[in-house]
């Protein structure tokens, strides 16, 4: 068992160590259909009896849209040098392809001004999610044809901001909207099954590599990366059916896109089903395309997982052993904290020749936060960051490649299937007044990123 550092400041992570914030379109934005915005999957999704847990949508959100100024400055007076932010393509192109909107263009044009002006790099994710529920109407990312509009879109993207941006992300977590949209049916747009789960991976695995390649084109000196959510996969007991199982997990949860992206292919020895890809959805000219040479790749780590094996299950044959059984610590959604499980995976994604450089460009944690006086004392969120940067550290002077952490997320929002009740900001929002307030933990990383913070010292009394 690794022990991490726990006493550390800023500098200990070295002056190139990027420090930022991540927010997403959808979860944000809110001007939902003004504008002359498209709908998205979830736009339409989130509109479904029973699928969000709160029974909210996102039609406001926190209302980003009207106040990005506020909220990229605010991000600025808490320290952080980088912005992440999706740009969402129903909101550019409204149909998914042809007609361009051009209230949706300068829309980001003004975010990117403001950003800049706030001393503030813009990351820009090309793809959060909101597929045009024009595209899903053809089928989706079941149909090639959305590869052939994302690379338009991508197009769009690179020519009317690529003087502006050199930072991009071009896919947020595939193996998330591929399983929960198309094999769980738990997210947008709600399908399951097999049928659908292969031929979207195939697809988004082409148009990871096919947004790489039309930013590589268009613009200037661009830094390319795409980004992966990932779990250390721990096996129940050290038996070997428990392992095998977690070995098939690996090769779905952290194996399923990086792999074709480095020209590795699927991961087929671990989990030989996705040899149906190959049979059925793929074209042999295919295989050339899936490989793409990222300037980076992002990871997005919040629990491990463990897991046993279970023949009742199909397919994998594994279940998970929940987190809340085994007397672990937990966040407020019940997710394993665990650094250790942080530092494994970030060895794990180092040891790729082709991976040159790592960002985690999310880390965060949900707690049920609570205004008390006029503050939110959110110590457990200290607490949770602190033990994750200290992995961090401990990874980066093992000579890993990790050269940032973007801290999901800036403000609560929508939070996908969880609607409002899961708040993972460093800001707390009222969404009937939109009133923000920031919380202990982000007056913390404002006392870190200026250096007079130190973690480890448990110390909340931080000043306004």
């Amino acid at each position: 068992m690794h022990q991490f550092p726990q006493h550390f400041t800023r500098q200990d992570f070295g002056d190139n160590f990027k420090w930022g914030v991540a927010i997403s379109a959808f979860q944000n934005e809110g001007a939902a259909l003004v504008d002359g915005k498209g709908k998205s999957i979830w736009d339409v999704f989130s509109t479904q009896k029973g699928k969000i847990k709160d029974r909210s949508h996102a039609q406001t959100a926190t209302d980003f849209y009207n106040r990005y100024t506020t909220d990229i400055f605010l991000a600025r007076q808490l320290g952080f040098s980088i912005f992440r932010f999706s740009i969402s393509w129903p909101r550019l192109i409204p149909g998914g392809t042809g007609a361009i909107n051009n209230s949706g263009i300068a829309f980001y044009h003004r975010v990117i001004d403001t950003c800049l002006q706030a001393g503030l790099i813009p990351y820009v994710t090309l793809y959060h999610w909101d597929l045009p529920h024009a595209l899903e109407q053809k089928g989706g990312w079941v149909h090639r044809g959305t590869v052939f509009a994302f690379e338009e879109f991508v197009r769009v993207c690179a020519r009317e901001y690529g003087d502006k941006v050199k930072n991009w992300i071009v896919l947020n977590e595939p193996f998330g909207f591929t399983s929960l949209g198309y094999m769980l049916g738990v997210h947008a747009p709600g399908k399951f099954g097999l049928s659908y789960f292969l031929p979207a991976v195939h697809h988004a695995a082409l148009a990871q590599a096919a947004g790489g390649q039309v930013l590589r084109e268009m613009v200037k000196d661009a830094v390319i990366g795409t980004t992966y959510s990932c779990s250390h996969m721990v096996p129940y007991t050290q038996n070997e059916q428990d392992i095998q199982a977690a070995a098939r997990a690996d090769a779905l949860f952290n194996r399923l896109f990086i792999e074709p992206a480095l020209g590795l292919g699927y991961p087929v020895d671990a989990f030989p089903m996705l040899q149906r890809i190959e049979r059925r959805y793929a074209l042999w000219r295919d295989w050339d395309k899936l490989a793409f040479n990222f300037d980076y790749i992002g990871l997005q780590y919040y629990f491990p997982l463990t897991v046993r094996y279970n023949a009742f299950m199909p397919n994998l044959q594994l279940s998970e052993v929940k987190a809340s059984s085994r007397q672990v610590p937990l966040t407020g959604l019940g997710w394993e904290i665990s650094s250790k499980g942080l530092y494994d995976i970030l060895h794990q994604f180092s040891a790729y020749k082709g991976v040159k450089k790592i960002i985690i460009t999310e880390g965060g944690a949900a707690f049920p936060d609570r205004i008390a006086g006029g503050d939110v004392f959110d110590q457990q969120r200290i607490d949770y960051f602190q033990e994750y940067l200290g992995a961090v550290l401990q990874a980066r002077r093992d000579g890993m490649p990790v050269e940032g952490f973007f801290v999901w997320t800036l403000l609560d929002n929508f939070e996908w299937t969880e609607g409002y009740r899961a708040r993972f900001g460093l800001v707390h929002v009222d969404f009937e007044t939109q009133q923000r307030t920031v919380k202990a933990s982000g007056k913390w990383f404002r006392q870190f990123l200026q250096g007079g913070a130190m973690a480890g010292d448990g110390a909340t009394g931080l000043s306004q």
